[in-house]
């Protein structure tokens, strides 16, 4: 859980206006965006606050879904921060969904609620191999981000300034 910043001028334009506005629209285009990338959002909840905040609510079934669902809406063009609101764990009877104490981050490391994974914003010249040198000591290790941060990638060279990427933990 927590405040995340993204490049308000960089990435999809899914808002038609540019901005995204507190109307039914934009959660329409905010759930497609996701659900488009494969991920549901049964469950989750999309508010839009001034200044292109968006707070997302709700439960998802594992931190891998949590970081996706908070990156491709941050990656929205005309979206400055996200604040992540959402629980891990399946929503409990009447919708409600578990506090931080009954929800487990599903990923075998860090606190519960806690992201595991680093977050990275592509500046101009950046390449994933790059990336991957920069964060992890090693280029070959592009792949690791590159399947971090599927579906919202579809190929290791189209990235782009302004993009916000998962930098998963490496394993052993």
């Amino acid at each position: 859980m927590g405040i995340f910043d993204f490049m308000k001028g960089a990435g999809a334009a899914i808002f038609g206006s540019g901005e995204p506005k507190d109307d039914a629209d934009t959660y329409v285009s905010l759930r497609k965006q996701v659900e488009n990338h494969g991920i549901k959002t049964e469950g989750v909840e999309f508010k839009v606050h001034d200044a292109g905040v968006v707070t997302i609510t709700g439960a998802v079934p594992d931190q891998d879904t949590r970081e996706k669902i908070v990156l491709i809406v941050g990656n929205a063009k005309g979206v400055a921060q996200v604040d992540d609101q959402l629980a891990i764990g399946v929503p409990m009877e009447g919708g409600a969904v578990p506090t931080l104490a009954e929800s487990s981050d599903g990923s075998g490391g860090g606190d519960a609620g806690e992201w595991t994974s680093k977050t990275y914003t592509v500046v101009s010249g950046d390449t994933l191999s790059g990336i991957a040198k920069k964060m992890y000591g090693n280029a070959g290790k592009y792949m690791v981000i590159f399947e971090a941060n599927k579906p919202m990638l579809s190929d290791p060279d189209k990235i782009y300034p302004g993009q916000v990427l998962r930098i998963p933990p490496l394993e052993g």
